[in-house]
C-alpha cells in the first residue's frame, strides 16, 4: 500500500482576518504531523483522539508565536489519561517550518467505555510560552471544563486572556483504494479582537468559568453570533478532505465577512531531544544516584517520550561528579 499523496495544504496553518467582523483566525491541516506524532506510541484509540485534538489546538494557537519561541499546552488530570503534553517550536528562521511534538501518559486499566474526553477527569488546562534564554516564561491555567479539549481551550482564552475564541476541529484515520490508513486532522480557530467587555472584567459570566459569550455585548455579540452560525455549517470533509483548499473553505463560510488571508506557516513533526540534553538532565545527580540508575548491563539509559529516541550512556560519564572530573 502507498502512503497517499501529499496535498499542497497538508501540514500547514493559514492565518486569516474577517475585515467586516473584526475577527481573526487560522485554518490548520495536520496530516504527516499527526502520523509522525501518533506512530511513536501504540495508544488506544481514545487516547489517540485526545492527542490528535491537542496537537491541532497547539498548531492553531502556536502559529502566532515568534521565531525560536516555544509554546506548550498541557492537560493534567486525575482521570485515566493523566497528562497530555504538546510543544510547538517557532521556526528557526523566516520561511522555515514550525515543529510540533506531543505525547500522553495514561493508565490502561482505568480507561472506560466513555468518550475520549471522559478519559480525563478533574484537572487543569495550561498554556506556557518560553521566549528564550533570559526571559521569564509565561503560564496560564484554567480548570478542565466542557465536553472537549477544544472547550477547555476556549474557556482558557475567555478566562485568562478575555478573548472570545472558538474552535471547530475534525480528525481521524482515513483510507482509500491502494492507500494506507493514516491520520488526518483539520480545524478552524476564530477570535474576536476588540477589547473585552467591561462586564467581563467584573466577572459577570454565565458560570464559574467564563466562556466567549460572557465577553461580547451589543454589536460585538451580534457579529460573534453571526460568524459562529456560519462556522457551524462547516463539514468534516471540508476540514480534512483532499478537495477543498483552505482559501476556498474560507470563501464558502465567510464570503460576506471579507476574508483576507496571509502567508501560511508550514508545520512538521519534530523533537528537540538530544544526548546533550539527557546529560544535562542527569547532571544534578551524584555518582551514588547514577549507580542506582545503572542497568544490569552497566549502562544508563533514557527514552524520549515524544519521539521514542533511545539514549545509552556510560555511567562513568554522567552526573555532576563526572562533570567536575572533566573540568579538573
Amino acid at each position: 500500500m502507498t502512503q497517499g499523496t501529499q496535498i499542497a495544504w497538508d501540514d500547514s496553518v493559514l492565518p486569516f482576518q474577517l475585515d467586516a467582523s473584526d475577527m481573526r483566525g487560522r485554518v490548520a491541516r495536520l496530516d504527516g504531523v499527526l502520523e509522525g506524532i501518533l506512530k511513536q506510541h501504540d495508544y488506544p484509540e481514545k487516547v489517540e483522539a485526545l492527542v490528535a485534538e491537542m496537537a491541532l489546538l497547539t498548531a492553531l494557537i502556536g502559529q502566532t508565536i515568534k521565531l525560536r519561541w516555544k509554546l506548550s499546552l498541557q492537560v493534567q488530570s486525575k482521570g485515566p489519561v493523566r497528562m497530555i503534553a504538546t510543544d510547538y517550536y517557532g521556526p528557526e528562521a523566516e520561511g522555515e517550518p514550525a515543529r510540533i511534538r506531543a505525547y500522553a501518559s495514561y493508565d490502561p486499566d482505568r480507561l472506560t467505555d466513555g468518550s475520549p474526553f471522559e478519559q480525563v477527569g478533574e484537572g487543569y488546562f495550561a498554556i506556557m510560552i518560553d521566549q528564550g534564554k533570559g526571559m521569564t516564561p509565561y503560564q496560564g491555567i484554567t480548570p478542565l471544563t466542557g465536553e472537549s479539549l477544544s472547550a477547555c481551550a476556549e474557556a482558557y482564552f475567555a478566562q485568562s486572556e478575555q478573548l472570545p475564541t472558538r474552535f471547530s476541529l475534525s480528525f481521524g484515520k482515513s483510507s482509500g483504494p491502494d492507500v494506507a490508513e493514516r491520520w488526518r486532522g483539520g480545524g478552524i480557530m476564530l477570535q474576536h479582537m476588540p477589547k473585552a467587555s467591561p462586564f467581563a472584567a467584573k466577572g459577570e459570566g454565565t458560570g464559574e468559568v467564563m466562556v466567549a459569550q460572557d465577553l461580547v455585548h451589543g454589536d460585538e455579540a451580534e457579529q460573534w453570533n453571526r460568524v459562529n452560525i456560519l462556522l457551524d455549517t462547516v463539514e468534516d470533509l471540508e476540514l480534512i478532505g483532499p478537495s477543498v483548499p483552505p482559501t476556498d473553505l474560507l470563501l464558502r463560510l465567510f464570503h460576506e465577512e471579507g476574508p483576507r488571508v496571509f502567508d501560511p506557516q508550514a508545520v512538521r513533526f519534530g523533537c528537540s531531544c538530544s544526548e546533550d540534553k539527557v546529560r544535562q538532565s542527569l547532571s544534578i545527580y551524584s555518582s551514588r544516584d547514577i549507580e542506582k540508575m545503572t542497568t544490569e548491563e552497566g549502562r544508563v539509559t533514557a527514552d524520549c517520550q515524544f519521539c521514542g529516541a533511545h539514549y545509552d550512556l556510560d555511567p562513568e560519564t554522567v552526573g555532576f561528579e563526572a562533570e567536575a572530573g572533566k573540568g579538573a
